[in-house]
């Protein structure tokens, strides 16, 4: 039996603690707005496009399946608290599951609302368009196909708040609203006001020069894009490259999706990444909002290319092995009118709740109103498109906790305690939607994978539906990051506490799996720092270079930014995140060209030169982040059941655990270096040593170290 043992030697603390938790009982569930299936109209059964593919999308999970839930402490990795039975929200999730099956004709027609909603091009060459705007006393399109006369198109209004414009094709036949056109809709209010908007399911939005609005272009070329590759298998231990395709060049820029497609994915694939998390894809006016104020749900943003190149950088990933997930915002949206959702049919209630309810407070944004039936409709039909016409293979559920309550999270400190799961401050709407786009995900692609953004610490949200879950694959273990940030800010090297770190790493629920991570883009934002920055802060603008000796600040900051991320990576999860250009230790800060900081790009780009400079000292950092996923490519430990911790020594400042049939030894003491040094394992024998590698400032030393029993 092979094992390998990881020596090293620093330094540690305290964290959040969250106890586990029981299963929650939730009641909620949703009203359809119309009694009979929609009939299909001769127009709207000419459209052209859209996936051809079929699904029979079950219509119920099946019963209730409950299991017992562990959580951890006992030799078994866990002690039973309690059964998993979620009755009355499974009950639900069915009954709106049903009510979908009877009202529309099943959750795959539902899902596909991007096939009739919007425009489209039907066989004739005439055009389709139909909108859900309920609050509106007149809709009409206009744009340059009619040299803007906003009223000589008017929609039909049909039942339900929708409407429905049918333009026939030239007598040539030919389009007549070419590909690359601009459009608007057009809405008269029951006030009378007349607004110029863009729909809910535009597919393409650009903004031109200088103009603070984007502007609707009708996308539809002659020659979209062929993928060429399928979709990868799903990994067995996810190690998750998180990305923003903006930032990805060292230049002064918004970067493109070409220039990802060929000069970052060769670097993730070479890094032993197996999974791309893409932020800020989905179209955001504000660039600086880090792509979470959404404007167009439908649209790839344009600021980095067009949708045809999204589509072959997916494609280029899928064919280096590379699984693509897509951040997904569906917890809030912009309060953008004239180029977003807000006030779509002038009203304050057409996708959102109306008054205070409809604001979050803190990121000045718009929330959905879940129990709507067409809102239902719009954000399901929004995880269809992206699986469908790009190929993502899964998503990052973006503010999941603040879905979940009717507080937001907002001033709450989440102690653990079960009632803070359980009441009616728990928002069952969201609940349903949540375990119905994991019920879509994983009926369409089996393989697809989930995660969940949520610091509440929610049971059962990573557990499957039919057990009463709400089906994500991970939840985000957020407390991580949070515990070495406290680490570096708040204590000295000699007063880390090993019990308190092994706690954080491993405080999760048996059969909940999370993914693990260090630092991500939260921690690189302007306002706090890298790790690697609170490590080594200024001198890393002078003593990174390999022609300058060692000083004690960077000897200790490249071994501690090494120890962290591999004792994250093999004891903190069932996946491994890192954000883009912290693997080699990237300087400075994140910050988007702002009004506050002169509109500059300076800091909105990632320095990957850097480790290709032999002359400095981030290669280090990023060979040893290769090694450390190729390693677990080869080993698997995360996709092993949890670690098994044989060492916390608080006076050596030693840990040493167990996983997937390795011995890892961590040395956090910040002046001693051990010799014979003994630890407990599996399997007595003589482990002899095969590869070190050493840095004796300050006696850190960190060793690699392969075994096996004689």
């Amino acid at each position: 039996m092979e094992s390998f043992l990881y020596l090293a030697s620093m330094k540690y603390s305290q964290i959040n603690t969250k106890p586990s938790c029981t299963p929650r009982k939730l009641i909620g569930g949703l009203t359809p707005q119309s009694s009979q299936p929609e009939p299909q109209n001769s127009a709207e059964s000419q459209l052209i496009g859209g996936p051809t593919r079929s699904y029979q999308l079950q219509q119920e999970v099946g019963s209730l399946q409950p299991r017992r839930v562990l959580s951890p402490g006992s030799d078994h990795g866990g002690t039973v608290i309690s059964d998993l039975q979620s009755p009355e929200l499974y009950k639900k999730f069915n009954e709106t599951l049903n009510n979908i099956g009877e009202n529309e004709g099943g959750i795959d027609k539902f899902s596909r609302g991007y096939e009739s909603f919007g425009v489209h091009r039907c066989a004739d060459g005439g055009l389709y368009c139909k909108e859900w705007a309920p609050g509106a006393e007149g809709v009409f399109l206009t744009g340059d196909f009619n040299d803007w006369n906003p009223f000589s198109y008017p929609y039909k209004k049909l039942d339900y708040g929708k409407w429905e414009l049918y333009i026939p094709p030239k007598q040539n036949k030919s389009q007549l609203v070419p590909h690359g056109s601009k459009l608007k809709v057009v809405i008269r209010s029951k006030s009378g006001e007349i607004l110029y908007r863009i729909s809910p399911w535009a597919k393409y939005v650009t903004r031109e020069g200088e103009n603070v609005n984007y502007d609707w272009t009708h996308w539809d070329p002659e020659h979209p894009y062929k993928f060429k590759h399928s979709r990868p298998k799903k990994p067995r231990g996810v190690r998750i490259y998180e990305s923003h395709v903006g930032i990805s060049s060292y230049e002064g820029k918004i970067a493109s999706y070409k220039h990802f497609t060929y000069n970052v994915l060769p670097r993730i694939k070479d890094l032993g990444y197996n999974c791309i998390q893409m932020m800020a894809i989905m179209e955001h006016a504000y660039y600086a909002s880090f792509g979470y104020q959404i404007t167009s749900f439908f649209a790839a943003s344009s600021r980095y290319g067009t949708p045809e190149e999204l589509k072959e950088l997916v494609d280029t990933a899928h064919s280096m092995g590379i699984t693509v997930l897509l951040d997904v915002v569906h917890s809030h949206a912009s309060k953008n009118s004239e180029d977003g959702l807000n006030m779509f049919d002038g009203t304050d209630s057409c996708y959102f709740h109306s008054g205070p309810r409809g604001n979050h407070d803190l990121w000045d944004s718009r929330l959905f109103i879940y129990s709507s039936w067409e809102v239902l409709r719009f954000l399901l039909s929004n995880i269809r498109w992206w699986l469908e016409e790009y190929g993502f293979d899964g998503f990052r559920f973006d503010g999941v906790t603040s879905m979940l309550y009717h507080h937001h999270g907002m001033g709450q400190a989440f102690s653990g305690d079960y009632h803070e799961y359980f009441g009616l401050q728990v928002d069952e709407d969201a609940l349903i939607y949540l375990m119905l786009a994991n019920h879509l995900v994983h009926t369409l692609y089996p393989n697809s994978i989930t995660i969940a953004e949520d610091v509440s610490g929610m049971p059962a949200l990573c557990s499957p539906i039919s057990q009463g879950g709400v089906g994500f694959d991970y939840r985000l273990a957020m407390a991580i990051p949070d515990k070495w940030i406290q680490l570096l800010k708040e204590f000295k090297d000699e007063d880390w506490n090993m019990g308190n770190i092994v706690y954080t790493l491993t405080n999760r629920r048996y059969l909940e799996k999370c993914i693990a991570y260090a630092e991500s883009h939260d921690q690189a934002l302007v306002g706090d720092k890298t790790l690697a920055f609170w490590l080594m802060d200024a001198e890393m603008y002078t003593n990174m270079s390999v022609l300058t000796p060692f000083t004690p600040v960077i000897d200790r900051g490249i071994q501690l930014h090494k120890m962290i991320r591999l004792i994250t990576h093999a004891l903190g999860g069932e996946g491994y995140l890192n954000f883009m250009g912290n693997e080699f230790g990237h300087p400075e800060w994140l910050d988007f060209p702002r009004k506050g900081n002169n509109e500059s790009y300076h800091y909105a780009r990632r320095q990957f030169h850097l480790t290709d400079d032999d002359l400095l000292r981030y290669k280090f950092l990023n060979n040893f982040d290769r090694d450390m996923n190729k390693l677990e490519e080869r080993c698997g430990w995360l996709s092993a059941p949890q670690a098994f911790v044989s060492e916390k020594h608080e006076g050596n400042k030693i840990i040493a655990f167990e996983r997937a049939g390795l011995v890892f030894i961590f040395n956090f003491h910040p002046s001693k270096s051990y010799t014979d040094y003994r630890v407990g394992t599996t399997l007595p024998g003589k482990y002899p040593f095969v590869a070190s590698e050493c840095y004796c400032l300050l006696s850190i030393i960190y060793y690699i170290i392969e075994t096996k029993k004689d």
